[in-house]
């Protein structure tokens, strides 16, 4: 297969797990690539994302890695041999990788859990809620991407799998541009609070004991638990956080969150609240 100059995240996700089955079975990246009849730097490449794995080749490894869990191998079978060419593959050379990543991995999600603590998530956010948060950048950002960067997040909010968000008062509170501007992003949120799919709870100022400010997260449900994803912001863009150890910390975490919340009835009257208020 072609090697790739710009694996997505996705692409490295399969090497990541192809890489650790390797190391669980105690084999080293040589032998492995001997079991292919390839060498190492070739298996570094599709460890890394940067070359593609076909299906029988994939299994082979499986088996070679004695990895019994059928369900995981055809997960990451369906990885390796996804030729998709989603949407979000338009903006590609005109936005940061990390904007694309996000978007593939919520288009492969199976469900969103989210944690919003100052701003409301970009999966709700209305257009002039979204311009003013772009129009905060330093450096400012000119007028053509700033529109391209609008355009895209609202794409992303085409929202059919079950989605829990847990949003904090001061994201609803605070202004990021005028007053008319946040009554119509919280009318937004009332209205998406109605679908079936949705879920949306509010922790309110007023909760005490609440020490996990900085909890603000999105974990995507992979096709199987094992390929679950955590993204975090950080200052150049998105982390994905994919080690057992971690997943397992944040879904801890974000049940503490959800569990301290309003229920979503007692969340739109909260939200309702607020509307009048503007």
């Amino acid at each position: 297969m072609v090697q790739r100059r710009e694996p997505t995240a996705r692409q490295m996700r399969l090497g990541i797990e192809l890489r650790r089955l390797r190391e669980a079975a105690g084999l080293t990246a040589i032998e492995a690539a001997a079991l292919l009849g390839a060498n190492r730097v070739q298996m570094s490449h599709i460890e890394s994302g940067l070359k593609g794995v076909s299906e029988e080749r994939l299994r082979r490894l499986a088996s070679h890695y004695a990895c019994t869990d059928e369900e995981f191998v055809d997960a990451l079978v369906a990885m390796a041999t996804d030729r998709t060419r989603g949407w979000w593959e338009e903006y590609r050379g005109r936005l940061p990788t990390s904007f694309l990543d996000l978007a593939e991995l919520e288009h492969h999600a199976t469900f969103l859990d989210e944690v919003a603590i100052l701003y409301v998530p970009g999966m709700l956010q209305t257009e002039d809620y979204a311009r003013a948060v772009f129009s905060s950048r330093v450096p400012e950002l000119t007028r053509d991407e700033l529109e391209l960067r609008v355009h895209h997040r609202a794409r992303r909010q085409q929202i059919t799998i079950p989605y829990e968000l847990v949003i904090h008062e001061s994201a609803l509170r605070i202004r990021v541009s005028d007053r008319a501007a946040s009554r119509a992003q919280l009318a937004k949120l009332l209205k998406v609070s109605e679908a079936d799919n949705i879920t949306l709870r509010v922790i309110p100022f007023d909760l005490d004991g609440f020490a996990r400010a900085a909890s603000t997260m999105i974990y995507a449900g992979g096709s199987v638990p094992k390929l679950d994803t955590v993204v975090r912001d950080v200052p150049h863009g998105s982390a994905f956080i994919d080690s057992e150890a971690q997943l397992s910390a944040f879904r801890t975490r974000f049940r503490k969150v959800e569990a301290v919340s309003l229920d979503p009835e007692r969340s739109r009257d909260f939200i309702n609240r607020l509307t009048k208020e503007l």
